[in-house]
This record gives C-alpha cells, structure tokens and sequence, in this order.
C-alpha cells in the first residue's frame, strides 16, 4: 500500500528540465561573484581613502613639528653681539635641504678669517672657525632689520657699508684667532709636587703663577680687562688703522712717488694738463704695481695661505648655493673658487677708479703742490669707495654684459692670487658659515 501511494506521488510531479536548472544555477553563481567584487572594491577604496587621510595628518604633524624646532631654533639664534651671542660647538653640520630651489645671485657674502670664514646675510652675520679639537664652533650675530637713511643713499652707502664690513671683520679676524687655538694640547707639560693633585699635570707657567704674580703680570691684566671693557672702541680703532695703512700703502704713496719725479721737470711744464694726465696715469700704473706686489707677497706666507684657501671655499659655497644645489662637500668641491662678486674684483675697480677721479680733480685744481696733492686724495678716498660699490653693485647684476665683465674680469684674475683650492674641511666649515645666515624668506637675499 505505502509503495502504491509513494508511486503515485512520483507520477504527479512535474517534469525537472535539466538544462534550465543549470542555467539557473550558473546565473545565481555569477551575481554572487559580482555582489562580492563590489563589495571588496568598495572595501579597498574605502581604505585607500583612510590610508591617504592617515598619511596626510602624518604629514601634516611632521611638518608642523618641523616648523616649531626651526621656530625655537631661530629664537635661540636671536643675537646682537659677541657678547650676547650663544656659541655652538658643533661637527660638520647637515646639507641644507634647497632642492628644487631655482639658481640665484645672493647678497650673501663672507670673509676668510683664521681658520675659519665670516658670513653675511640679510639679517644676520655668523663666524665659523675650525678649532684646534676638530670641532667647528659657530656664533651667530642678529642683525637689526632697519636701514638708516644714508645706507640707501646711492655713492654714499658703498662707504658705509665697507666701514661696518671693515670693523665686523677685524673683531671677527681677532676672536677666529682666539677659537682657533682652543683645545690645542698645553705645551710645556711638566709634574709639580702639590700635595693632593700630583696626579694632575700643570705648565710650569701655572704652578710658577701660583707661587708669584709680578707687577707686570697685573698690569697685562688690567690692561686685558680695560680692552674688554671698552672692546666696541679697541675694534673701530683697529679698523680704522688698518684703512689708514691702506690708504697710505695704496693711495697715498703711489703719489708721493710721482712728486718726487716732478723734481726732474721745470715749473712750468709740471703745471700743464697733460703732463698731469700723464702723471695720473703712471700713478694709477704704480699703484697696481704696489698692489699685486703686495699680494703676491703675502700669499707666500704659510698662515696668509691657508687664508686664501677659506677664502677659495667661501667662494665655492655661495657658487653652490647659487646654483641651487645641497650645500654638501662633493656638491661644493666641484664649483669655481673664482666669483665676480669678490672683495678682490671691488679693490681692482678702486684702483681704475681712483685713476679717472684723481685726473679730474688734478686738471681742475691745476697746482702741483706735493702736501696739496695728498690732501686732494685722502678727501676723495670716500667718493672713489662710493663709485666704486656702484660699479660693483651694478656688474654683479649684470655680469654677463660685455662691458659688465670687462670690469669683472681683472677681479676674478687676481683672485688666482687670493684663492686657493680648500681642503674637504674647509670646505664644511664655509657650509657651516652659510647655513647660519640663509634667511627664512627666500627672496630676502636677491643680489
């Protein structure tokens, strides 16, 4: 009976098509792979936008935590003098990151000093000098924002200028000589009974100092704490003596070689225009020859040698930083020790100013007085230094004028002289020296 019923059930059934149930079966199948690669799609876009937020509040922290060490950094750096100023004893420091930056002329310039280079930006001046330790000490100096109204003035702001350069580089040659020498091992190391501390070794200058201070020894001191005291003084008067010597080795005396030649001419001839010309013009001629005497001279010293290769390394940093590369020593080592913008090319157009000025002025005054000669000069030594900073100003904007580098061009010959190739030390010791005056602004330091 159950086996009747069963079969029956069976018959009433309808008929199952095969083919349509697999067609059914692969259709469901495929909207479910659809359905889950959506959704896996969705998933990934949906991360990659979390991941891409994630990264750009990283990048953000990173950045303003950045900007607050370069901010603490510069409040730290904020001076107004040696006295005033934090010194840093510091290793070779790390390339300043300029990728990208586009290649300018810089108003940044500096100076070779013992063992070391000065250098000055917009706002701020700093020292680097090598110490006898290795180890490279820096001090920066904060310049004050604001110009006096003469220092805009054009002819009278190049002697300006050249007198502030003039002072802050002799105090700066005479501290770099100081720092250069410490951490050099004493000399005259001797063991000297003292009870307690035989162990620890003492010059015999010291243990005789402790025993016995002679009158002169306190009077060297008090003369020491004077100079300190009234160091602003000690340094405008070293500067001053020092253009004086200048002026009397450049200037002065090319002329007073030219009167003494004026005994062999009559009165009356020595009187006449051209013959003051031509007077002029052996004098320009003399004091060329003084000059190049005189450099040739002292590059052959030991201590002004390795002053002139600061000097090729000071060179070669602006050049890199000119170019818009990483201030890093294989970056530099590859650039030209030869500048346009250099100390030396502003001497040489003094030089062939001083010719043009000083003709002038001899075939309008119209005497040939040795003493009235003498005065004449020293009384335009402030204009020829005037047009001269002009000139220099105005070639080193345009230095590829055609007439631009005919003046350009006898500086960057003699720099031969007044440069020489540094070593890979040296070199991070100019990097360090720009480093601690590029501006914050960019464009704050166009040339």
């Amino acid at each position: 009976m159950d086996e009747e019923l069963r079969n029956e059930e069976l018959r009433n059934q309808p008929d199952i098509d095969i083919d349509e149930t697999a067609e059914k079966a692969e259709e469901t199948l495929q909207d479910t792979a659809a359905g889950t690669l959506e959704a896996a799609i969705a998933d990934a876009v949906e991360g990659s936008e979390v991941s891409s937020v994630e990264a750009e509040t990283v990048t953000e922290g990173a950045a303003e935590t950045i900007a607050a060490e370069e901010t603490l950094a510069d409040a730290a750096g904020e001076v107004t003098g040696y006295e005033e100023t934090d010194a840093i004893d510091a290793t070779p420091a790390p390339a300043v990151p300029v990728t990208g930056r586009r290649p300018k002329k810089t108003t940044i310039g500096g100076q070779a000093l013992i063992e070391g280079i000065m250098m000055c930006g917009p706002r701020r001046t700093a020292i680097a000098v090598r110490k006898a330790d290795g180890s490279i000490y820096v001090e920066e100096i904060k310049k004050s924002a604001s110009e006096t109204f003469f220092e805009k003035v054009p002819l009278v702001r190049g002697c300006i200028r050249f007198f502030r350069q003039l002072v802050t580089g002799t105090a700066a040659l005479m501290k770099s000589a100081e720092i250069s020498e410490e951490g050099a091992p004493q000399e005259g190391i001797s063991r000297v009974p003292s009870g307690e501390d035989d162990d620890k070794p003492k010059t015999i200058q010291a243990a005789k100092a402790e025993q016995h201070v002679t009158g002169k020894e306190k009077s060297a001191s008090k003369l020491d704490q004077w100079a300190d005291k009234h160091s602003d003084g000690v340094m405008i008067f070293a500067a001053v003596l020092g253009l004086m010597f200048s002026i009397v080795l450049f200037i002065l005396l090319p002329r007073l070689i030219v009167d003494t030649g004026l005994h062999f001419f009559s009165a009356e001839r020595s009187d006449s225009i051209k013959l003051n010309v031509a007077l002029n013009f052996l004098e320009g001629v003399i004091r060329i020859v003084i000059f190049l005497t005189y450099l040739a001279l002292t590059s052959r010293l030991k201590d002004i040698a390795r002053v002139w290769m600061y000097h090729g390394a000071e060179h070669k940093t602006i050049a890199c930083y000119e170019a818009g590369e990483d201030l890093t020593v294989p970056n530099v080592r590859k650039m030209s020790r030869f500048h346009p913008r250099c100390g030396t090319a502003f001497l040489f157009i003094v030089v062939l100013v001083s010719i043009l000025v000083f003709c002038v002025a001899s075939v309008f005054i119209g005497v040939n007085v040795w003493w009235i000669n003498m005065l004449v000069r020293l009384a335009l030594v402030p204009l020829v230094g005037g047009i001269s900073y002009e000139i220099l100003r105005f070639c080193g904007r345009h230095d590829q004028n055609p007439i631009c580098k005919i003046f350009i061009a006898p500086g960057l010959g003699l720099q031969k002289l007044t440069t020489k190739e540094p070593t890979d030390s040296m070199i991070e010791v100019a990097i360090a020296s720009v480093q601690a005056v590029i501006p914050e602004n960019s464009n704050e330091d166009i040339w």
